[in-house]
């Protein structure tokens, strides 16, 4: 029975679809609504993608449909008697097509258009996924515009020029050539241009009397055949006179100084392993329009001591495709920076931009420091010179010491208790007295075990040559100089950590040794050395050469008594000053009234708003309550006042000493006044 066999398919393919259709129109919904908002091309390839989909989604659909249709309908049915199948092939016994008789006739009574739509709900399942791709899609291609859209343009791309019409004032803008923004013409609109851009007020066709234009500052500009030009340099607004114009304002945007930076490495001062072949450099530097130089500056220091040798060298940067960036990463080898161990290279970058007076940046110095070979005495350290008495051990020759009474005790274990015992003192003897020589920096006083230090202070007590029973004596007898102003302040906070932290490791290991535990004393004992090769490391500091020049000496007038043109050593006091204008003082009076205002009050007020207020922003609302007043805006009085009171709030205070007349009446009446 092809013919009723293809109507059955036919009817439940319909259905079907009218399940599936609803679902791929919400697919493709957001992806078209993207399409069209934001026309991008990542949406319309996303639709395509879709499109394909939902056909490949409906061929699926109809082989199944093909291939499934009688079991879906029995199914359904249960009226059909699960004999489906013989209404799909022709019937070949007496038997069959009695049946498939039968099951034609129950097929006309039975299956209606809601039994199709019952299958179709049963088969076809609303799919989640497709619908959640296809908003992920949509939001990705939304979210990937928008941040193209913030991108940095030139001022002139980001506002939509006004047109031109005839008999009004229009703006011919000219930014400064370097920085190769295009010039552009516009209707009277707000604006934002680079500083010292030129900028012309035209009129086309001008009917009846020139306008003129007036500026925020004061300033009025006829505007005549050649049109009216100002170079800007701040912010300002401007309308045009004798209309009840609005104000256009004209924002400048500053020529910033170039970004320069230091990628890699990351650390100021960046310490390479021992073993070390090469270091990569990595900078940038950009600027707003271009750069015109950049290079890399880096100073090598070989030596110790006061024996340290400095050389200098600059490597151009090299240039990018972008004239506003620019950016170098090299691995260099220790051999091309000339370093060797216990050399310190220090490195920066210096970049200056392509503006009129060039702006320089600098980036901070870096270090690089390349690890010499272990010290074998504390010789040479961070710590200033002193001489080192002959039976003052180094740090390294106790952990020696230490390490070999470990050595002989682990071979002999049997060793007398008191030859252990005696030669644990003698290292802990040696560790207290190179504690108490460093501790001298840090203005310590006193020591745990160090009975012949006090010994030798109350020696020099004794022979300081005070006279008995006077106070110094006593001060002597009974307390203890031994701390000195300057040691306690001579290092650096970071200095001053590393050496607190030596001390501490060096009071362990002297506690452990005096306990007559040689093995737990050498953890602290090389601490206290790492600390103390913190101290070497340190030693070199590096700063910026300065270029100061002292005067010349004039050799005629040394030793010749001359004093013309010599200054006083006496400090004369400075004259009181008034730092708030009276014009403003008493424009301030003024606005707080309804009255007239002061003569030339315009000109004391912009004068005092552009010496005092900083801000772009706040100096345009200042300026326009300016010009408001001037209009005869009495309300706006008060606006102008609170600007002209805020200028004042960082006015800086004179202190002057009252000049008091020393008078023989003053001294009669002082010496009256006592005696009463």
């Amino acid at each position: 029975m092809p013919g009723a066999t293809d109507h059955l398919r036919s009817r439940l393919w319909t259905a079907i679809l009218r399940r599936r259709a609803p679902q791929w129109l919400l697919t493709l919904a957001p992806l078209a609504l993207a399409a069209w908002l934001l026309a991008a091309a990542g949406a319309a390839a996303a639709i395509a993608i879709c499109i394909i989909w939902i056909i490949a989604d409906a061929v699926r659909w109809h082989r199944r449909i093909a291939q499934q249709w009688p079991s879906w309908l029995d199914a359904a049915i249960p009226q059909l008697e699960d004999s489906s199948t013989l209404l799909a092939a022709d019937a070949k016994t007496p038997i069959a097509k009695l049946q498939q008789q039968r099951l034609q006739a129950r097929l006309a009574d039975v299956l209606t258009d809601a039994d199709y739509q019952a299958i179709a709900r049963t088969r076809s399942k609303l799919a989640i996924l497709p619908l959640a791709l296809s908003l992920l899609a949509a939001g990705a291609t939304w979210a990937y515009h928008g941040r193209a859209s913030v991108a940095p343009t030139p001022p002139q791309a980001a506002q939509a020029n006004k047109p031109i019409i005839d008999g009004e004032v229009h703006m011919r803008v000219t930014p400064p050539g370097y920085t190769r923004v295009a010039p552009f013409e516009t209707g009277a609109r707000d604006i934002v241009v680079p500083q010292f851009s030129e900028i012309r007020w035209c009129v086309n066709n001008p009917r009846g009397a020139q306008p003129a234009v007036e500026l925020g500052d004061g300033q009025t500009l006829a505007i005549d055949k050649d049109c009216a030009k100002l170079r800007v340099e701040d912010s300002l607004f401007w309308r045009v006179r004798g209309a009840a114009s609005t104000r256009y304002n004209i924002r400048v945007t500053p020529d910033q100084a170039p970004e320069v930076t230091i990628v890699e490495p990351t650390e100021l001062i960046h310490l390479l392993s021992k073993d070390a072949k090469a270091v990569q450099i990595s900078v940038a530097a950009k600027d707003d329009y271009a750069i015109t130089r950049a290079s890399l500056h880096m100073t090598l220091a070989r030596g110790s001591g006061e024996n340290i040798r400095f050389s200098d060298k600059e490597v151009p940067l090299p240039q990018s495709a972008d004239p506003k960036s620019r950016h170098w990463k090299k691995q260099w080898t220790l051999a091309e920076l000339g370093m060797e161990p216990g050399d310190e290279l220090y490195f920066f970058v210096r970049a200056t931009d392509n503006a009129p007076s060039p702006h320089a940046a600098q980036s901070p110095t870096y270090t690089l420091r390349l690890p010499g070979p272990d010290a074998e005495s504390l010789d040479s350290t961070a710590l200033p010179t002193v001489t080192k008495p002959e039976n003052l051990r180094s740090q390294r020759q106790i952990i020696l010491d230490t390490e070999q009474l470990v050595a002989d005790l682990k071979a002999h274990p049997d060793m007398p208790q008191a030859t252990l015992r005696n030669r644990s003192e003698i290292i802990a003897s040696d560790q207290a007295k190179l504690r108490l020589r460093y501790g001298q920096f840090l203005g310590e006083e006193s020591s745990l075990f160090g009975d012949e230090e006090h010994e030798e202070h109350e020696e020099h007590h004794s022979a300081g040559g005070a006279r008995p029973g006077s106070e110094l004596s006593v001060m002597k007898a009974f307390g203890h100089a031994h701390d000195q102003e300057d040691n306690a302040t001579i290092f650096d906070p970071q200095t001053k950590a590393i050496l607190k932290r030596a001390l501490a490791a060096m009071w362990d290991a002297e506690k452990s040794l005096r306990a007559i535990s040689p093995k737990t004393a050498l953890p602290p004992e090389y601490k206290a050395l790492d600390a103390i090769k913190e101290l070497q490391a340190a030693e070199r500091v590096y700063l910026h050469r300065t270029a100061f020049v002292p005067p010349a000496l004039k050799e005629e007038k040394r030793m010749s008594g001359d004093m013309v043109g010599a200054m006083s050593y006496k400090r004369a006091q400075g004259a009181a000053s008034d730092t708030v204008p009276a014009e403003v003082r008493e424009l301030i009076q003024a606005l707080s009234q309804d009255g007239m205002l002061p003569a030339l009050w315009s000109k004391a007020a912009r004068d005092a708003i552009a010496a005092r207020i900083k801000d772009q922003e706040q100096k345009l609302s200042a300026q326009r309550a300016v010009q408001d007043v001037q209009d005869g805006c009495v309300p706006c009085r008060a606006e102008l006042r609170a600007w002209l009171r805020g200028t004042l709030a960082d006015a800086p205070v004179l202190l002057q000493a009252r000049p008091s007349a020393d008078t023989p009446f003053r001294q009669a009446w002082s010496g009256k006044e006592q005696v009463k």
